[in-house]
């Protein structure tokens, strides 16, 4: 069977998926903006001024390992609340051969 883009258009999936990929874009830049302001933020002073956590530079500690785990409770967020299942295969319907 030949597909069009107008069929395309109307699939559902087509919907969700391109709503699931804007929010995992926009997610991925927020963690870029937290990224770069901590590690150009606090790093952005001599060494001798560092602030340390754990034994990290500030710096470090928020834009990496605060970071990692911000983001990670925000992916699971997203995908248990926001993202849904969706088939592969479209729903077949009578005129349709399996």
């Amino acid at each position: 069977m030949k597909r069009s883009k107008e069929t395309d258009r109307m699939d559902p999936r087509y919907k969700i998926s391109n709503r699931e990929a804007l929010m995992g874009i926009g997610l991925a830049i927020l963690n870029f903006i937290w990224w770069y302001g901590f590690a150009y933020g606090f790093g952005g002073k001599p060494v001798k001024e560092y602030d340390y956590i754990l034994g990290l530079p500030a710096w470090f500690f928020y834009s990496c390992i605060v970071g990692f785990i911000v983001f990670s409770i925000a992916v699971y967020i997203m995908v248990k609340f926001f993202f849904s299942d969706v088939p592969f295969e479209k729903e077949s319907g009578k005129g349709d051969k399996q």
